[in-house]
């Protein structure tokens, strides 16, 4: 394995191939900090490009885009909470809160610093067990991935703040957004009232960018408006002691096991596993109060998680030709394109581009890195511009990216509609999280459910008896009966201080 690994990195080793993959770093970057700009979109324009390359050339650009797409997010998730992808949505939770209280600096530190060793431990993962890996991927079919959905689901009691109750029906509205439209399976149009554009539904990108963008310009709009923080910034902490990042250490590892795992399931991917690792990481922490205040072990979590599952995305594409996220499919696309055939034969048949492409993730991973420590002082610059000309600015970004996602002005009225939503939410002290969560999980909950149906002929057991199935839903049960033990003792211990 070694061997090849270094005959990989003496394919990429040229000056051609390491300006390709720094190229595709710096545009992932641009385009993971635009919202509505993506990987996937970044992966897609450039996919025609790499037609004329050799293969190990045409992936390497392209794993530079993935990359760079992904830990472009952090950037207007910390600086403006705006989450640039939907992996870096928890990255705003307690990113942009560091941010506002002068630590901008600190925030993009451990935002950075986490990217990047979550990253590194996933592309290790992924040369050393892929195939294995693969394999175990294979043993979960609708049945354990209701069962997974169901438990994530159950998180929504961890986001829910003060009021469980109010949790739960931000969370149950969230599941009722995302049935609008057609139907999986079937397509059967539903709760569109006659109206075409909402067959389609309501994409992700534009409910994240209103619930947490526009939420805010319209909350700051109430505000006297401010000159900006010149007078913060002059004083910026930019560094981070070694030991503040030894105390992230176990979050940190949890966080990108959560992420990596996540990432080898097969359509879940980083917009899930960065809310799952922020809430284990609140769930574990002994001040979970201070979560969503600008702690940054909230900041650890969502970046160290979103980037492990990158690698843990490109583990049943490599190992068994399965996409696991929206862009490993663009990928999937371009091995193809360039005559390779995702699969168990892949290695054995092309193990050369495979060892060039882990070559190439490596050395992406290290230009991600040095570019965002390059231009984190730029980045900062930009919270010195007074609100009242950067929100209009961050406004027209917005409209341009839910416009861009599908090319479809609907989009621009969703995001309208649930900036709205967000504001009025806000307002009324409901929290945005688990709309979210509820939003992202409900088409997976609903489409292996009714896929497991059609498998057992319309017998529900099979949920139950499946052993992996059976295992989430018992943990499942578990942290319900837990979070009701919880808040059962809160309520106790507050009645007999009030006595």
């Amino acid at each position: 394995m070694f061997d090849m690994l270094f005959a990989g990195f003496g394919s990429v080793m040229t000056l051609q191939i390491i300006m390709l993959i720094a190229a595709g770093v710096a545009l992932g970057l641009v385009f993971g900090s635009i919202p509505g700009l993506t990987a996937t979109m970044a992966v897609a324009i450039c996919l025609p490009i790499t037609y004329g390359m050799d293969p190990i050339a045409g992936m390497s650009l392209l794993m530079g885009l993935y990359i760079g797409g992904v830990s472009g997010g952090l950037i207007p998730a910390i600086l403006l909470k705006l989450p640039g992808t939907p992996s870096s949505i928890a990255t705003t939770f307690d990113g942009y809160p560091m941010a506002q209280r002068g630590e901008p600096g600190k925030a993009f530190n451990y935002a950075i610093v986490s990217s990047f060793l979550g990253g590194l431990l996933s592309i290790i993962v992924l040369i050393m067990i892929a195939p294995p890996l693969g394999r175990v991927a294979l043993q979960f079919g609708p049945f354990e991935f209701f069962a997974i959905v169901i438990f994530s689901l159950t998180l929504i009691a961890s986001l829910s703040g003060d009021s469980l109750s109010k949790g739960i029906m931000a969370g149950l509205l969230g599941i009722s957004f995302a049935m609008v439209g057609a139907a999986p399976i079937d397509a059967f149009p539903r709760f569109t009232y006659g109206f075409t554009d909402m067959n389609a539904g309501f994409n992700l990108l534009p409910v994240l960018i209103g619930l947490f963008a526009l939420s805010e310009i319209f909350l700051a709009a109430e505000k006297k408006v401010k000159k900006g923080l010149n007078a913060k910034l002059a004083k910026v902490n930019y560094r981070v002691s070694m030991k503040e990042y030894m105390a992230q250490g176990w979050n940190f590892l949890r966080s990108s096991l959560i992420g990596l795992g996540i990432g080898i399931l097969p359509g879940i991917g980083g917009g899930t596993s960065n809310i799952i690792a922020y809430v284990a990481a609140k769930s574990s922490s002994k001040k979970p109060e201070e979560f969503g205040k600008g702690n940054p072990a909230g900041v650890v979590a969502s970046e160290s998680s979103n980037n492990a599952a990158v690698g843990g995305a490109l583990v049943p594409l490599i190992s068994l030709g399965i996409p696991g996220d929206t862009v490993t499919a663009m990928l999937l696309g371009g091995l193809v394109l360039h005559g390779l055939q995702p699969g168990p034969l892949l290695m054995q048949n092309s193990g050369d581009v495979v060892y060039g492409i882990f070559a190439a993730l490596l050395i992406a991973n290290v230009f991600m890195i040095l570019f965002l420590f390059m231009g984190m002082k730029g980045f900062i610059r930009l919270l010195s511009i007074p609100q009242h000309i950067l929100y209009p600015i961050i406004l027209a970004l917005c409209v341009v990216g839910a416009f861009g996602v599908n090319n479809r002005l609907f989009d621009v009225g969703a995001l309208l509609f649930f900036g709205v939503l967000g504001y009025l939410m806000i307002k009324f002290g409901f929290p945005l999280t688990p709309l979210v969560l509820g939003f992202i999980l409900g088409p997976l909950l609903e489409t292996n459910l009714r896929r497991g149906l059609m498998l057992s002929q319309g017998d529900f057991m099979p949920f139950l008896t499946s052993p992996i199935a059976a295992a989430f839903l018992l943990v499942a049960a578990a942290s319900v009966i837990f979070v009701i033990y919880n808040n059962h003792k809160k309520k106790k211990g507050a009645s007999v201080l009030d006595v």
